[in-house]
């Protein structure tokens, strides 16, 4: 169920006080965290909303959707993150969205984004997703790969490679731990400011873990409609 007669204000007053408290418990410094409200099939009368409350960076996972809410607020000062699969056909209208692209998983998407990028005379700024976890059915470069993919990525002037992101396997909050604990390990080891790991249900854990952002929809929004 979601968060009935629930405003996005009070949702996002609401995540904003877990971030701080997970955040004060880590004994990290306030404002270490950043939260992507994450506003994928939520209507753009909602991210005004948001937006009126203080927020400013949205993610969003469906090319056609992001092209169109960017065109609908650009009277917004607004952030976009792509976080979802991107196919390469698409790179063109993410980038022209303006978006950052937090999925990338493969050196065709990155290559396809950076000629995009070049042509449009702007720099994207990404994280590889990796699939820490190594679930068939989840997008993300295996961590076997991941050095290649982040020397490719670091290769093309047309991206700034900024993090990783994952998404942990379903289960219970303090499953995901490990998997929180091995990205941050790997952003580390790459010398990578942004570790985006976290969502409504598992946010606290990902915090204690090094997480710099939180991708959080249902927990502000409500239930996504449809």
């Amino acid at each position: 169920m979601g968060r009935a007669l629930v405003s996005v204000t009070e949702g996002l007053a609401a995540v904003r006080a877990r971030i701080d408290r997970a955040v004060a418990a880590a004994g990290r410094e306030p404002g270490s965290v950043r939260l992507v409200a994450v506003s994928k099939r939520h209507p753009v009368e909602a991210i005004r909303e948001a937006h009126a409350a203080g927020q400013r960076v949205f993610g969003e996972s469906y090319a056609q959707e992001l092209e169109r809410k960017a065109a609908a607020l650009s009277d917004l000062e607004l952030e976009w993150r792509f976080i979802g699969h991107l196919q390469r056909n698409k790179a063109k209208v993410v980038v022209a969205a303006g978006a950052g692209v937090d999925s990338i998983d493969s050196p065709r998407l990155a290559t396809a984004i950076h000629k995009r990028a070049s042509a449009d005379g702007v720099v994207v700024g990404v994280r590889i997703q990796v699939n820490v976890a190594g679930e068939a059915q989840k997008s993300g470069v295996a961590t076997d790969a991941l050095d290649a993919l982040v020397d490719h990525v670091r290769g093309l002037d047309g991206l700034r490679l900024e993090g990783l992101m994952t998404i942990p396997p379903d289960g219970e909050p303090e499953d995901a731990r490990p998997h929180f604990r091995a990205l941050a390990a790997l952003a580390d080891r790459y010398e990578l400011p942004v570790r985006s790991m976290g969502m409504s249900g598992d946010l606290e854990v990902a915090i204690a873990e090094g997480a710099t952002e939180v991708r959080i929809g249902t927990a502000v929004f409500g239930q996504r409609p449809g």
